[in-house]
């Protein structure tokens, strides 16, 4: 089983973005069940609006997901409602402005706590049901930044690399189960997340202005086209996913030039801006 009208699906992050996206154009597919959850309480509901007029069965959760506690809270939540989970799509992220001596330690820990151990927990609390299930599938949301690891980005890279590492070994140990394992790398994608970003504490408020207009302008991809690639993705099962031609440059660069890919990638730019400009 694949996705049918016998899965379920939880989705973390689902009021905006990437998340919220992935919650539609499931619904779509007509699976039995999504659940949904976030901080945002007022987008989330309009994201389970959105899902019940498709006909689906559908639960929205406020969620913390760098708390244990709520997450096991909404574990057992889901199965009182829908019965059992067969996908869990670990999406749930935040941004951090700010070079490594601009950041506090508690600004590290905040953005790890979401994009990290949010990851771990949402796994260790939902893996044990989706064991008991025919087929299902774990799929976690790391970034480009997964696997290149560019400059002022020191927080946020250690937090995808770690999402990057510790899916593809869990996807190894099981390897042998009814759990299949996809690690998703989004490139740019047009969401929130820099206008949500939180400043470091010896940052400037003006870079926050500043990355957002500038990541405006690079974005290449969509919300909803990243889910339908996802969605693709998990279809076919596969481990990896790249969502965007910029990931899939991105990737190959960074494997054929370990050591310089930034200079490369910066090259590349320049070139592409260029010819824009002809």
């Amino acid at each position: 089983m694949t996705l049918s009208n016998q899965s379920v699906a939880v989705i973390t992050g689902a009021a905006s973005g990437i998340g919220r996206a992935l919650a539609v154009r499931l619904a779509q597919e007509g699976i039995g069940g999504i659940a949904i959850s976030d901080i945002n309480e007022t987008d989330l509901n309009k994201t389970a609006d959105t899902i019940a007029d498709l006909g689906v069965s559908v639960s929205p959760h406020i969620v913390d997901v760098s708390k244990l506690e709520q997450v096991q809270r909404f574990a057992a939540e889901v199965v009182a409602k829908h019965g059992r989970v067969t996908h869990l799509i670990n999406n749930a992220g935040v941004g951090l402005v700010g070079t490594f001596d601009q950041l506090s330690i508690e600004d590290f820990e905040w953005l790890m706590g979401i994009n990290f151990w949010g990851v771990v927990y949402g796994t260790k609390v939902f893996l044990p049901i989706m064991l008991q299930q025919e087929s299902s599938h774990l799929v976690n949301i790391s970034s480009v930044f997964g696997l290149i690891a560019p400059p002022e980005q020191s927080a946020y890279c250690a937090s995808k690399f770690a999402v990057r590492g510790f899916t593809e070994s869990l996807r190894h140990e099981l390897a042998e189960t009814n759990v299949s394992v996809s690690c998703v790398h989004p490139g740019g994608v047009k969401t929130n997340i820099i206008r949500n970003a939180r400043v470091g504490e010896c940052a400037l408020e003006e870079w926050k202005t500043q990355g957002t207009e500038f990541f405006d302008k690079i974005t290449q991809t969509t919300a909803d086209e990243a889910a339908e690639i996802i969605l693709k993705g998990i279809k076919k099962k596969d481990p990896r996913i790249l969502v965007g031609r910029d990931a899939k440059e991105i990737s190959k660069i960074a494997r054929i030039f370990p050591k310089k890919y930034l200079k490369v990638l910066e090259r590349l730019n320049h070139h592409k801006m260029s010819l824009r400009k002809q």
